[in-house]
């Protein structure tokens, strides 16, 4: 079988955590590259947007790290995770936690178009209920990162909730933001691959056999992610950050999966999303 590309859109590392051990197991299993997502990191709490800075850094010196040991495709996504806005203001209020957010959304496009990374995210709304308030001030803080987006011609990659009416959703701030719908990448997505379903949002669907298999069934518009959090007290969670690799190697090797759609999700598609 001739050597195909094998990408995982979403994983993150941890410097406590398994970090360039987990990496090993990803190439061992076939891996050539991954979407590397900052996260919030139990050694930098965050009061101020400069924390978030630390955060993005620690998240592209990592990036760096793999790169250079084993030669791997990394993409950066860098900013604000929306869960700490709750925090924030519990802490600060909501008007200066919104603040700084904001900021972070600043930094994260900077860094973008500086070349340090390739997307902001992941970015959205907290992915179970919160207040209105909450609410409000994460599509606020949302849009505005859109619109950076949009300024920096690059990807934004959305954590939320995936019930009936988010796809529809994002693609309305989208549309207030004045970004082109196929620059929303929905992490954790259903495969929801047919334009009525995901109404322009690109899925970045989780890499269960169903969901690989419905998602197959629909056409060729995906990625695939693990959401793998390299977490020392949840091991293999979201998923193994084998799972891509091996999934697609089986598929590949029982027919379920053709050649032109492994290189269509695993090269063209990161490729247009990610180069600049």
């Amino acid at each position: 079988m001739e050597k195909v590309p094998i990408y995982d859109n979403h994983i993150h590392m941890d410097p406590h955590g398994r970090n360039l051990e987990a990496v090993k197991d990803f190439v061992g299993a076939g891996g050539t590259g991954f979407t590397l997502v900052n996260m919030p990191y139990h050694h930098i709490p965050v009061s101020t947007s400069e924390d978030l800075l630390k955060g993005y850094e620690t998240t592209m010196t990592q990036a760096d790290e793999v790169r250079e040991k084993f030669n791997l495709n990394v993409n950066v996504a860098v900013g604000p995770y929306p869960v700490l806005l709750i925090g924030l203001a519990e802490r600060f209020g909501i008007i200066e936690a919104e603040n700084i957010m904001i900021r972070g959304m600043d930094i994260a496009a900077e860094l973008v178009s500086e070349g340090k990374a390739h997307a902001i995210g992941e970015v959205g709304r907290p992915h179970f209920s919160v207040s209105d308030e909450i609410n409000e001030a994460s599509e606020r803080i949302l849009q505005y990162g859109m619109e950076k987006a949009r300024e920096c011609s690059c990807p934004v990659i959305i954590h939320s909730e995936s019930e009936d009416g988010t796809m529809q959703w994002l693609a309305d701030v989208a549309d207030r933001a004045r970004l082109d719908r196929r620059m929303v990448i929905k992490h954790l997505s259903p495969p929801l691959v047919l334009e009525n379903e995901n109404k322009g949002i690109f899925p970045s669907v989780v890499a269960s056999r169903s969901s690989i298999r419905e998602a197959i069934s629909k056409g060729d518009r995906f990625m695939l992610e693990t959401d793998y959090i390299d977490s020392l007290e949840r091991p293999d969670v979201v998923l193994p950050i084998t799972t891509v690799p091996k999934r697609i190697k089986g598929m590949l090797s029982s027919g379920e999966m053709s050649e032109e759609l492994v290189w269509k999700m695993c090269s063209d598609i990161p490729g247009k999303f990610y180069s600049r």
